[in-house]
């Protein structure tokens, strides 16, 4: 009788520790796969970005945290792929628009918002054939463009650099002569490059893009009280403002991302 209890006490407890264990290890995977999803930040950011953020990944990187990923486009496309259910952990738009948008959507944490650089717009032309111009109300667009002159920016109901361009063009009393003359891009970037290729004689981009591109002269610089002013909004996407998601926001705001931002021709606040 004594055996048998001993044997049955042997058995339960044998058990109890089988399940012990296959409770633990059932724990321990979900927390390993959990942080390997975690570890990656992905941010959306604006095309005028690009220079910038990759430089400052590669910093990040460098100080032995993990390499972040990102998606660079027009504002107005990356909060619509947001809307979508895209997955991103930071957005940083070229506009408050666009980022007022994602927050009235529910798609960014409005709390963790800031505005921590700026820039400005200019009119670029392509190098061999870049003259000054002085941008003035009421000034003879149809002369400086010729016949058959277009300029190049951002879709003007849509992506920020062509928004700020129409309401500059609007202000100083030529968009009804300019806006047959637009052809809108995709991005700032697209329309910097229709310029550098020498496919239209004019763009309007920003000071940051024309200070990297190849073959373009800046030839005007639009008055400041023309438009609002070009800021750029970063936050948090909701739900997914992890630890590292944090981490890398933290120093995108920074002061060693300042300094990158600074090199390209960014103001910083």
């Amino acid at each position: 009788m004594i055996n048998f209890l001993q044997q049955r006490r042997g058995f339960v407890l044998g058990l109890v520790l089988a399940s012990a264990f296959a409770v633990s290890a059932r724990a321990e995977q979900p927390a390993a796969s959990t942080a390997g999803a975690t570890s990656t930040v992905t941010t959306f950011a604006a095309a005028s970005l690009t220079n910038a953020f990759q430089d400052i990944g590669k910093a990040y990187e460098a100080k032995g945290k993990p390499a972040p990923r990102f998606s660079f486009a027009a504002s107005s496309a990356l909060a619509k792929q947001m809307e979508a259910g895209a997955p991103a952990s930071i957005f940083a738009s070229a506009d408050l628009k666009w980022m007022d948008y994602t927050d009235g959507k529910g798609l960014t944490l409005k709390d963790t918002r800031v505005v921590p650089i700026g820039n400005a717009l200019v009119l670029v032309a392509p190098a061999d054939k870049a003259q000054p111009v002085a941008i003035s109300k009421g000034m003879d667009i149809e002369a400086l463009l010729g016949a058959n002159g277009r300029i190049a920016t951002g879709l003007t109901d849509s992506v920020p650099v062509g928004i700020y361009a129409k309401t500059a063009f609007t202000t100083l009393g030529l968009w009804d002569k300019v806006a047959p003359r637009i052809v809108g891009a995709e991005s700032v970037r697209a329309a910097l490059t229709l310029v550098e290729r020498g496919e239209v004689p004019y763009g309007v981009v920003y000071a940051t893009d024309a200070a990297i591109a190849k073959n373009v002269k800046v030839v005007a610089v639009f008055p400041a009280d023309s438009h609002p002013p070009v800021e750029y909004p970063f936050a948090l996407v909701k739900g997914q403002d992890t630890p590292a998601a944090k981490d890398f926001f933290a120093f995108l705001t920074g002061p060693e991302a300042k300094e990158i931002y600074k090199k390209y021709g960014f103001t910083v606040r």
